[in-house]
């Protein structure tokens, strides 16, 4: 685990750039499904609304309580998200799920985004918060 220092250097500011500007944050009026989940670690909470065809998300939104990491992953994520398929979603999850806790490369493109979260790999009790966006968007769509 890393010092205090390197705590803040965490939280750089671009990572605290894209927290601040979380996209489609307004939630769905007539979603396929909404889908909350929680991280037991940190209680960060993140709530998203998907539409769907055939598995691809046609609309989304979502209402992120969370620390920076997990609002700069949500808006990674958002970013992106509206087009993917499920098989996308699924593989830009496991992709960063393997950055964080088995050292593996960045995402795919476009989620090359997720590369800003390289140093969280260090800060296990964060990587829940990172991953919620991802998971619940993910269970909304199976």
């Amino acid at each position: 685990m890393g010092t205090d220092l390197d705590l803040i250097k965490l939280y750089s500011a671009r990572i605290l750039a894209l927290a601040a500007d979380i996209p489609l944050t307004d939630r769905l009026k007539n979603p396929n499904k909404s889908v909350n989940k929680r991280s037991p670690l940190c209680g960060s909470t993140v709530t998203v609304d998907v539409n769907s065809d055939n598995g691809v998300v046609t609309g989304y939104g979502q209402d992120v309580k969370a620390c920076a990491l997990g609002q700069a992953s949500a808006s990674i994520l958002a970013a992106n998200v509206v087009g993917r398929s499920i098989s996308e979603i699924q593989t830009v999850r496991d992709q960063v799920l393997a950055m964080l806790k088995n050292d593996g490369p960045v995402p795919d493109a476009p989620f090359d985004g997720y590369e800003v979260l390289l140093p969280a790999r260090e800060y296990k009790n964060r990587h829940s918060s990172i991953m919620l966006a991802l998971e619940a968007t993910l269970e909304a769509l199976q």
